[in-house]
């Protein structure tokens, strides 16, 4: 059995959840969806989800599912948050409602125009905190931005997560002595 599948998922205050061919999970945050695959039955009784599967054959979706579910109740109650940071001098971002300009030491400056579930503040213009409801998302966009450049393993420049542990290389050493 599952171990993570067999937790029960405990529903906040203000969360409401709604099971058919699939779970709608609403609360102030917003409202998410999560696939129910066949085979997996989720049960809502004094104020938790159970999620229970038929058989071994859907042992693999069993944890995906609770997880799944999981991540749509934290969301919709508590929401969740990536941080960034931009190091290297001259990088910056600046955001204007849902479109995010970035210098990066390209020839030209980047523009990212952010989902509708994801909000954006800036800190010092390097300093960013992306928050929304919907996890995938916001971890879909924090890797969008830290793509735009990459931290460079020499000089350590570039868009990183904050606390992200980064090996440094040891570039080239100077003249050779002959």
């Amino acid at each position: 059995m599952s171990r993570i599948g067999r937790k029960p998922i405990p529903l906040p205050k203000g969360v409401k959840v709604q099971i058919g061919e699939q779970l709608e999970v609403t609360g102030p945050k917003g409202k998410l969806f999560v696939p129910i695959p066949p085979g997996i039955s989720i049960e809502e009784t004094d104020g938790r989800l159970d999620v229970k599967r038929a058989g071994d054959e859907q042992a693999a979706l069993h944890g995906l599912t609770r997880a799944l579910a999981a991540n749509a109740v934290q969301g919709v109650s508590t929401g969740f948050v990536k941080e960034l940071d931009i190091v290297g001098i001259g990088y910056r971002a600046d955001v204007k409602g849902k479109v995010v300009t970035f210098t990066l030491g390209y020839s030209h400056p980047i523009e990212v125009l952010l989902p509708d579930s994801v909000d954006l503040k800036i800190d010092k213009q390097t300093h960013l905190v992306l928050s929304g409801h919907d996890r995938q998302m916001l971890g879909q966009v924090a890797a969008n931005i830290r793509a735009l450049r990459k931290p460079d393993p020499y000089k350590n420049k570039g868009i990183r997560y904050t606390g992200e542990a980064l090996r440094k290389k040891v570039g080239k050493t100077g003249a050779s002595a002959k």
